[in-house]
Parts: structure tokens; C-alpha cells; sequence
């Protein structure tokens, strides 16, 4: 196998109460890249579609920063080396994981190519580095959903251990991404750095009710459960009509609604498409009465991640 296709799903992370150690993986929306092997060593990027201003250069790219990372954790020695090429469709700076797209079709491409020597889970420490380039912290709530599908739970970073969580097979997710860009790296820089241990007794609750919740397939419990009051109180200023479209989510059948990742995205669950498609023609309507531009998704939680094509 000289060349391969991979597609990797966009991400909803945090979900509310799981800051930095929560996130579930989007259906039909994500990236696409085409690694193949070449005679030229090392790693190369020949076009980037769908982006304007992502580097063509491998040390400042997520998914060949990534993508390096494995290699450099691979023990032979290669004659050969590899060629990039990506199809954005997570828009950079959306909230929904477009770095973790790009990072974990990267080293999931490259792996296949090697002859497939890391497993999926041990997949998403290399993809963490393209994270880390792109937001200063090499955090895997985002990549962990985008390469395993599902929702999932990082239950420690020393060692790294993730945990697949179960949840309602019916679960829907209505996405809005107003077209601002909000950089992870500026959205963690507002967030107050110390909490009061009341605020922390809150959000450990919210998270554990949420895990419950999904595990008991109790829709009153998740909904309850979707409160984040660490960083959503602070990071929702930055977000065009956050408290009325939690408003227009709640009378319109949601279980409930919270930034998706560090915004500008929002996200809202729902048990059925019918009530997930109303939610999506609210907010069409909302942000074009008020001149703003926006795209809006619905998804199933996509259960497979990362595929080859």
C-alpha cells in the first residue's frame, strides 16, 4: 500500500461539564487527508483545500506535527517518506475539534501506511501534539473522540487513560458555528486560573451525573447534567446570542445546550431527529434576523471515529 484516505470527524468536547476531559464524535462533518508514500524522506505538504491560511510548512502544520510525532516513536528506519494533502471542512477556530480532525486523520493515515503498529487508542498521544501546537496544551478531548468515536472520557493524562463511555443510541446533536473565529488558546487565556471549591463541588457533580446519565440512558439526568460552571459563565461572552439561543433550545424540546469545545460553536442534545431538525431551523432563523452568518449541523454521535475511505 503506497496511499490511503482517512476521514476523521469534527468533535463536540467539555459537554458542558467536562472541561478538558469529555467529548463525543459528529457524524458526515469533518476532515479528510491523503497521505502517500514518496521517494523523497521526510514529510511534506503538497495542498491544503478548504483553508486559506493553514501553513504549508511540516513544523508549524497540526497533522504533520502529529504526524512526525509517531514516526519519531517508530523504531525502523525508513527509505522513503510522505506526502500530504487535506480537505478542511472543520473550520479553524469553530470550537468543534479542527485541529483534532486534521491530527488524527494524519496519524491514523501514516499508521496504515506503516503497516498499522500502534492501535487506535495509542494513536491519540501522537495526535495530542498537533493539539498541542495549535492551542498550547496537548489535551485529547478532542482527538480522543475524533480517532475512537463515541463519547469518551479522559480519566488520566499520567498515565493517559481513556475511557469509552456508553450512551443512548437515539442521542442527537444540533450544532451552530457562528462565523467568528475564537482560538482555544485565547479562550483558556480569559479563564479564571483558581475557583472557588463550592464552583468545583458543582462541576464534579454535573460530570458525574452526565456519565451516569449517558450509562443509565436517563435523558432527564443528562439534561440536568449539561450545567458548566467553569468556563462556560466567562468564554459565553464571547459567543453572539449564547443566552438566547439557551432559551430558544429549552422551550424547543433540547435536553440542553452548551458551547461546544471553547466556541464559538454551541451545542444542543436531543432524543429524536424530528425534535433536532426543529432546533436547527430556529437557529437558521435567529442568527439571519440578526444579520449574522452561521452554518448549523445535525448528527447522530458518530460510533466508528476515524475511517479509511
Amino acid at each position: 500500500m503506497n496511499e490511503i484516505r482517512v476521514f476523521a470527524p469534527a468533535t463536540v468536547a467539555n459537554v458542558g461539564s467536562g472541561f478538558d476531559v469529555l467529548g463525543f464524535a459528529l457524524s458526515d462533518i469533518g476532515d479528510m487527508i491523503t497521505v502517500r508514500k514518496t521517494d523523497d524522506l521526510g514529510l511534506h505538504i503538497k495542498n491544503i483545500e478548504g483553508a486559506d491560511n493553514l501553513p504549508l510548512d511540516c513544523k508549524k502544520n497540526v497533522s504533520t506535527v502529529a504526524a512526525q510525532a509517531l514516526l519519531d516513536s517508530y523504531n525502523n528506519t525508513l527509505d522513503y517518506g510522505f506526502e500530504f494533502e487535506l480537505v478542511k471542512k472543520v473550520s479553524a477556530g469553530s470550537g468543534m475539534g479542527s485541529s483534532a480532525s486534521s491530527s488524527a486523520a494524519a496519524v491514523m493515515a501514516v499508521n496504515e501506511l506503516l503497516g498499522r503498529p500502534y492501535s487506535k487508542t495509542e494513536l491519540v498521544v501522537f495526535a495530542m501534539q498537533g493539539e498541542s501546537l495549535a492551542s498550547g496544551t496537548p489535551h485529547a478531548d478532542n482527538v480522543a473522540p475524533s480517532l475512537l468515536g463515541g463519547f469518551t472520557l479522559i480519566q488520566s493524562y499520567d498515565p493517559l487513560r481513556i475511557i469509552p463511555l456508553h450512551y443512548p443510541k437515539d442521542l442527537v446533536a444540533t450544532v451552530v458555528h457562528p462565523h467568528i473565529e475564537v482560538k482555544t488558546s485565547d479562550s483558556k487565556r480569559i479563564l479564571r486560573q483558581h475557583i472557588p471549591l463550592k464552583t468545583a463541588i458543582t462541576q464534579w457533580a454535573n460530570l458525574g451525573g452526565l456519565i451516569a446519565g449517558l450509562a443509565q440512558e436517563n435523558y432527564e439526568l443528562i439534561g440536568h447534567s449539561l450545567k458548566d460552571v467553569v468556563a462556560e459563565p466567562t468564554r459565553s461572552m464571547l459567543i453572539p446570542l449564547y443566552e438566547q439561543v439557551k432559551e430558544m433550545a429549552h422551550k424547543n424540546g433540547a435536553l440542553g445546550c452548551n458551547i461546544s469545545g471553547s466556541g464559538p460553536s454551541m451545542f444542543m442534545l436531543s432524543q429524536s431527529l424530528d425534535t433536532a431538525h426543529k432546533l436547527a431551523d430556529e437557529l437558521r432563523v435567529m442568527y439571519s434576523n440578526e444579520q449574522l452568518d452561521c452554518d448549523v449541523y445535525v448528527s447522530k454521535i458518530n460510533p466508528d471515529g476515524a475511517i479509511l475511505l
